[in-house]
């Protein structure tokens, strides 16, 4: 007499592809929660997927322009991954959450998202690679992530959908905010400032930022 299988049964391939894909698709519809806070006023803010994909390219473009000694195939999949988290736990903003708690939560929520994806292990290793930010790669890519904000944050500007002086908000709360923006003339200016002082930018990404306020920042 054969024993009874107790053992819960793999979903199909097939079933494992859609799952995934499901679950990422709600980054699509996920809106970063930063322009929220600051009262960005748009028909049409930018998802997390979007912010994904602009990173992707800035990447391109900022190992196109300065030969960065990385692999750009592996920082374009880091890129790729790294919100997953937001999935599950949504998208919390620098100062809602310590570093470590929000690394707490996404690792949990990552390993809810890959269950049962056959390179969820890889994507996962690529993902606390970003977090801990010690190679190359993930350096890279978090230098990415900020600029891409960085600029974002501009082309809201020079869509005149930022208020400006800005209205109360938690951010304003924070002391280095609070000074940015009281030494500021636009929201670009402020933005770019705070951006300069608190991300680990090198001399590529600084000089890339110190354009941006050319463009940008020094308009108004």
């Amino acid at each position: 007499m054969q024993g009874i299988n107790t053992m819960t049964p793999h979903p199909p391939r097939p079933a494992k592809v859609i799952n995934y894909y499901l679950l990422c698709n709600k980054l699509k519809n996920l809106i970063r929660t930063g322009w929220s806070v600051w009262h960005v006023e748009r028909r049409r803010l930018e998802s997390v997927a979007e912010h994904i994909y602009g990173v992707q390219m800035l990447a391109i473009a900022m190992q196109s322009e300065y030969h960065y000694d990385i692999n750009l195939e592996k920082v374009i999949l880091m890129l790729a991954v790294h919100e997953l988290e937001e999935i599950t736990i949504g998208d919390y903003i620098p100062f809602d959450i310590t570093k470590e708690e929000k690394q707490k939560l996404g690792h949990a929520a990552i390993r809810e998202v890959l269950d049962n994806l056959e390179l969820g292990d890889r994507i996962e290793e690529l993902i606390l690679e970003y977090d801990y930010c010690e190679t190359p790669e993930a350096k890279f890519a978090h230098c990415c992530d900020k600029l891409e904000a960085d600029i974002q944050g501009c082309l809201y500007d020079e869509e005149g959908c930022v208020w400006w002086p800005p209205k109360p908000n938690r951010l304003l709360e924070i002391p280095e905010v609070q000074q940015s923006v009281k030494n500021s003339s636009s929201f670009s200016d402020a933005w770019l400032c705070f951006s300069q002082h608190a991300n680990p930018y090198d001399s590529n990404f600084l000089e890339v930022l110190e354009y941006l306020k050319s463009k940008f920042a020094t308009k108004k």
